[in-house]
């Protein structure tokens, strides 16, 4: 209560005390208020008794400036959202180590040329899904065609002449055969000529046979030697054939591997000409295009296989501490919003990038500046996801490695 209403209080309380004793006020002098006017007006002019505080305080309230209102708002807003992100990061955020220099990869197949040509025929257009075995390029093979033509024709040949020598084999032996015949009737026929020839010479000693008598055994006896030597001479190059017929048929059947060789290769070179997909995936980068003439190890083309993809996440070397293999890996991709997609660490590379370059850095001369270097660490796509093709290879995407101990319990769910 004011001093100037307290005041007032006390004289309208001693005016009443007068009043009560029978006073009567000066002629002419106003009247003096009674106490139940005062404490009636100074109730309703004072804001400070309790039964009025709530009004006071929406009083204020509404007193307050539209600027001020939200101020107060935002505060309460932050301090709510504090308190979620302290609760967040305590329970979960300090256990997850993230990285946006992340890119998904797949293990495309560089399609080259193993064979020349003009290129007559692309099978496929760009960015189209193909099936391993699936016909992409066709070069022209009309060489390749006659290649393989005339490697047949000559194995053709070459067969005939290995049964002309086979028949000549089987002649040589009759010959041989007859050989031996004739050397065997030579054999009887001079040791006839030579039991004669003895008869002959015991007969000519006792004087019962002629002179010319044992002279004609004789020469028939040396005739007969000599036709055996003939026989013989004649069986020996008879064998002897033989052996050569035998060399030429094994040269001949030589001759005929390596024409079957050249047929097999003239066929390979043949099955050049046709370029099928090694791999499910998408064919693109597709480099030529129909009339362009292709030499061998020309490249052409790429599959990249969709169904394989993964993410190779460049983490600091400050963050490896605590990322092992098998620990969840929440990954979020700019093209595809909204959609949770949980892998796992795979592997950690045993260098950092720059080890494997063609020109290593040397940093033992010259002035040195501490750069931390990032290590690629191998991050797996769950198939169910890879096969849907979401991903697409050089697309960026941001990951969080769960390290706590019990994420490793999370691995389950992830296959």
């Amino acid at each position: 209560m004011a001093p100037r209403e307290q005041s007032a209080v006390r004289k309208a309380e001693t005016d009443a005390n007068d009043t009560d004793e029978g006073a009567t006020p000066a002629s002419g002098s106003p009247a003096r208020p009674r106490l139940e006017d005062v404490t009636a007006r100074r109730t309703k002019e004072s804001p400070d008794t309790v039964a009025d505080a709530p009004a006071a305080t929406g009083s204020r309230w509404a007193r307050l400036g539209r600027r001020q209102k939200i101020f107060a708002g935002l505060g309460a807003v932050a301090v709510i959202a504090l308190a979620a992100f302290g609760t967040h990061y305590f329970l979960v955020g300090r256990y997850m180590i993230s990285t946006d220099d992340a890119y998904v990869r797949a293990n495309n197949t560089m399609l080259g040329a193993r064979a020349s040509g003009y290129l007559a025929k692309i099978a496929v257009g760009d960015n189209t899904e193909v099936k391993a075995g699936d016909l992409l390029f066709q070069i022209d093979d009309g060489d390749y065609k006659i290649a393989v033509d005339n490697a047949r024709a000559k194995i053709a040949t070459q067969e005939a002449t290995i049964k002309r020598i086979a028949r000549q084999a089987v002649a040589q032996q009759s010959a041989v055969e007859q050989a031996q015949a004739q050397l065997e009737s030579t054999q009887a026929a001079a040791k006839r000529a030579e039991a004669d020839y003895v008869r002959q010479s015991q007969l000519s000693e006792k004087g019962f046979a002629s002179k010319a008598t044992f002279d004609q055994s004789l020469a028939t006896r040396d005739q007969s030697n000599a036709s055996v030597q003939g026989a013989q001479a004649n069986l020996d190059a008879a064998q002897a054939q033989i052996d050569v017929i035998k060399a030429q048929q094994a040269e001949a059947e030589g001759q005929l591997g390596e024409l079957k060789t050249a047929l097999a290769k003239a066929e390979r070179d043949l099955s050049f000409t046709t370029i099928r997909a090694p791999i499910d995936g998408v064919f693109s980068n597709r480099l030529v295009n129909e009339g362009d003439n292709i030499s061998v190890g020309q490249r052409l083309a790429n599959v990249v296989p969709l169904d394989d993809v993964y993410i190779d996440a460049n983490f600091k070397e400050t963050q490896l501490a605590r990322i092992r293999p098998g620990q969840p890996v929440y990954i979020s991709v700019d093209a595809v919003k909204g959609r949770d997609i949980v892998g796992t660490v795979e592997s950690l590379s045993p260098a950092s990038g720059s080890v494997f370059t063609l020109l290593p850095p040397d940093n033992a001369t010259g002035n040195f500046t501490k750069i931390v270097q990032r290590l690629p660490v191998r991050v797996r796509v769950p198939k169910a996801i890879a096969h849907e093709n979401l991903l697409r290879a050089g697309m960026s995407v941001v990951v969080d490695v769960d390290t706590r101990q019990s994420a490793k319990q999370a691995l389950a769910k992830v296959e």
